[in-house]
Order: structure tokens, then C-alpha cells, then sequence
């Protein structure tokens, strides 16, 4: 793994190349609206198709959205705790878990790589929908879009924290956390949009 950067750059402000060859290295790095507007336009699209295409009720297709939210929440989580933070004891594996999320954590401030590549993104958001149309049918219009929202909003959220100093209020405890979780202690603050389920599962950071 090469480090790219002015020798004068700390660390955190430099970035490290995964493929040598330019166009898969380009391929690895993304602006963080590209993603979050694919997730919100298809969303809306989602959406749309519920209110004319679906028979639930909209209040309970409200709750369908309110649950995929969540879902997408716990999701987040898990993923964190369980699989970017896995010990491997594989080459192969230690080499995906770096490329998943260590490199984040070397390179906390490179903010090409704070979200998956477009590509990804779209096969992700694709291959979720068949998966949900599979297990829920036409509810998928509703739960789907809350799922989707809640990944834009993770994704937001996590580029805020990493470009901007933390604001005061109820907002700064996402910064203090993600923060902790960074440069003190990895193995607590899993939730980037939401602190609920690092106190459901004990994983805050103590105080």
C-alpha cells in the first residue's frame, strides 16, 4: 500500500493507493454527492411508484419507510462492529477488511473515500431491492426508500463529521463519538448517524 502526499502532509491529511493501475485506482474513490444522490433519486422514484402503483394504506406505508430507516440504522451498526472492524487471521481477508475500512482509518481525511464507488453503490441499491421485493412484495415501495434515506443520511452525516469541526448542541455528540472512535478507543462508537445502538448493545464510549 503506497502512501501519496507531500512529505510536510500529516498522516491524516494524505492518501494511499490501492491499485497501481490508474483507471481501478480512479474507480476506488468517489465524490460523496454522487452516492447520496443516486440513494435519494432512487428513493423518490420508489416513492413515487408507491403512491400510484401500491395499495397500503399511507400511514402504514409511513410506518414501512419510518422501519426501513431504522433498519438501515441497526444495519449500519453490525456492519461497523462485526465486519470493518473483524480480526482476520486470512491474507485475503486482511487484505478486503483494509481495503473496506482500514484505509479509513489511516487516512481519516481523505474524503474520496468516505463512501463507495458510484458502481457499487448502484449494484448495492439493485440488489437490495430484489431482495426486499422477494420478502415483502410491494411494501419494498415504502420500506426500501426509508432504507435508502437512512444510507444518505449515514453517508452525509459521515462527511460532515470528517470535514467539519463538530457544531454545538444535540449534533455534537455524532463528532465527540466518531472521534473516540477514531483516535482513542476503535472498539466503541460503531453508530456514525446515530448513537441508539452503541447504548442498546453497551458499546458508548464511557465518559
Amino acid at each position: 500500500m503506497k502512501k501519496i502526499g507531500k512529505l510536510d502532509k500529516p498522516d491524516n491529511q494524505a492518501t494511499a493507493e490501492i491499485f497501481k493501475h490508474p483507471i481501478l485506482e480512479k474507480l476506488t474513490k468517489t465524490h460523496i454527492g454522487i452516492p447520496i444522490v443516486l440513494f435519494l433519486l432512487l428513493a423518490g422514484f420508489l416513492l413515487y411508484r408507491a403512491w400510484f402503483y401500491s395499495h397500503l394504506p399511507v400511514g402504514l406505508g409511513i410506518l414501512y419507510f419510518l422501519a426501513g430507516y431504522l433498519a438501515f440504522t441497526l444495519m449500519e451498526y453490525l456492519m461497523h462492529r462485526y465486519f470493518y472492524h473483524m480480526n482476520p487471521i486470512q491474507k485475503w481477508k486482511k487484505n478486503i477488511q483494509y481495503s473496506v475500512h482500514g484505509i479509513h482509518h489511516d487516512y481519516p481525511k481523505d474524503k474520496k473515500r468516505l463512501a463507495m464507488p458510484p458502481m457499487l453503490s448502484v449494484g448495492y441499491a439493485v440488489a437490495l431491492y430484489y431482495l426486499f421485493n422477494f420478502l415483502m412484495a410491494e411494501q419494498v415501495y415504502y420500506f426500501l426508500p426509508g432504507f435508502l434515506s437512512g444510507y444518505a443520511s449515514y453517508l452525509g452525516i459521515h462527511y460532515i463529521i470528517h470535514a467539519f469541526p463538530p457544531p454545538k448542541g444535540l449534533f455534537k455528540v455524532l463528532w465527540v463519538n466518531h472521534a473516540i472512535h477514531h483516535y482513542k478507543d476503535p472498539d466503541v462508537a460503531f453508530g456514525v448517524s446515530t448513537p441508539l445502538w452503541d447504548h442498546v448493545f453497551g458499546t458508548s464510549p464511557k465518559k
